[in-house]
């Protein structure tokens, strides 16, 4: 026999798996610039938000894996809020070092592009919820560019 205990998380439980969540895309890794240090390259974060009213985005986390090998990971503390019955795009920069490029130069040479896969963690203040975190993840080929695209 339950409790009432029981019963009542149940209730609660129920009702908040039907509540409306935010919803999120992730678009595919592009190339943004270089330095004489690293290539910077990003994506976006397409958060819609089902309210009436702004929401509180408490971070964004990303690991960004290429060969295999972590290149880039980093948190994104506080990155602000997501508008009221919109959708806001937020961007994740990442930089790719050149000594990593020159390690999987069999790789690159081949094609001139970098298998990835970029995961990310989309956590949201939600009312009566509280945290709620969007996992995402996206994989492809990034054409590199060449002395060409540059000048």
């Amino acid at each position: 026999m339950s409790s009432l205990m029981d019963k009542a998380k149940g209730f609660v439980a129920e009702k908040i798996a039907h509540i409306p969540k935010p919803e999120a895309s992730l678009d595919s890794l592009s190339f943004k610039g270089m330095s004489r240090e690293c290539i910077t390259v990003h994506s976006n974060v397409n958060v819609s938000n089902p309210y009436d009213h702004r929401l509180p985005i408490c971070e964004l986390t990303y690991t960004l894996k290429c060969a295999g090998n972590v290149v880039a990971s980093g948190t994104m503390p506080d990155p602000g809020w997501i508008a009221a019955s919109d959708t806001t795009k937020l961007e994740i920069p990442a930089k790719i070092p050149y000594d990593f490029l020159i390690s999987i130069v069999k790789d690159v040479g081949r094609d001139w592009d970098i298998d990835y896969v970029l995961e990310v963690g989309l956590t949201i203040d939600l009312p009566i919820v509280g945290n709620f975190t969007i996992p995402l993840s996206t994989s492809g080929e990034m054409k590199l560019p060449t002395l060409k695209d540059m000048f």
